[in-house]
């Protein structure tokens, strides 16, 4: 492994450390149903989330390349990446599903005593809905928009001048100093675009616990902490089922 790939595996690696670590002090504000505790807890969770970025966008200048199939990841995890991370707007269906899942799960409780707990998911009152509505549509017109930025670069590996190069090359895959510029062009066009989505990433998720209380805000975060932890771990059990690792 790399210098460079090394690097970037271990900011991962403390990532990972930091969602285990948030994801228990998420379920443990979540009981105390206070909204201070759960306010800073939020907030606590999109720093270290904007600390990541920072660390990884600076360590993509070496090898961006690395962050788009992450050696790291299992193969179900990478089959799920879009642009270097996941979908912005998987927040929002997170959101859409809890919100189901716990009306069904209450609803004992709701014809016995006519409660619910407060600032669940369950909650969300129509004003809500409407704003998270909007902010889905907002959200997956700025990801088409970002696909179809990847996709015009992806195709451009079929343009001059990369195609035209290896073309004229009279042994396959020779090194080249004209070739090693055009994907050096090709690689920051990639940071960029990586750092667009990330930058989606990050104003999705602070503009969704905007429209929802501190409370239903842990709610959200630690169901997709644990979400994140349990893909990469599903998917290590199948790579060593398949014998991949």
């Amino acid at each position: 492994m790399s210098s460079s790939n090394q690097r970037s595996k271990c900011c991962f690696d403390a990532w990972m450390k930091t969602q285990e670590q948030q994801l228990g002090e998420l379920l443990q504000a979540s009981k105390s149903s206070s909204e201070n505790i759960c306010a800073q807890m939020t907030e606590d969770s999109i720093n270290s989330f904007q600390e990541y970025m920072d660390n990884r966008n600076r360590l993509s200048q070496q090898d961006v390349s690395g962050f788009f199939s992450p050696s790291w990841n299992s193969s179900l995890v990478n089959s799920m990446m879009w642009i270097a991370g996941c979908r912005p707007s998987i927040f929002i269906r997170l959101t859409y599903a809890l919100c189901g899942s716990e009306v069904e799960i209450q609803i004992p409780e709701i014809i016995l005593h006519g409660l619910i707990t407060r600032g669940n998911l369950a909650q969300i009152s129509p004003n809500q809905m409407e704003k998270i509505n909007v902010l889905q549509m907002k959200t997956i017109k700025a990801e088409g928009k970002l696909s179809n930025e990847l996709a015009s670069l992806q195709e451009n590996m079929a343009d001059h001048p990369i195609a035209i190069i290896a073309k004229m090359m009279s042994r396959v895959g020779e090194p080249s100093g004209e070739i090693d510029r055009a994907l050096d062009e090709h690689d920051i066009s990639m940071v960029d675009i990586m750092q667009k989505a990330d930058k989606l990433r990050l104003s999705t998720i602070k503009e969704l616990l905007g429209i929802l209380t501190p409370v239903q805000g842990v709610d959200i975060l630690a169901a997709g902490k644990k979400l994140h932890l349990c893909l990469h771990q599903w998917g290590k059990t199948r790579d060593h089922k398949h014998g991949r690792i």
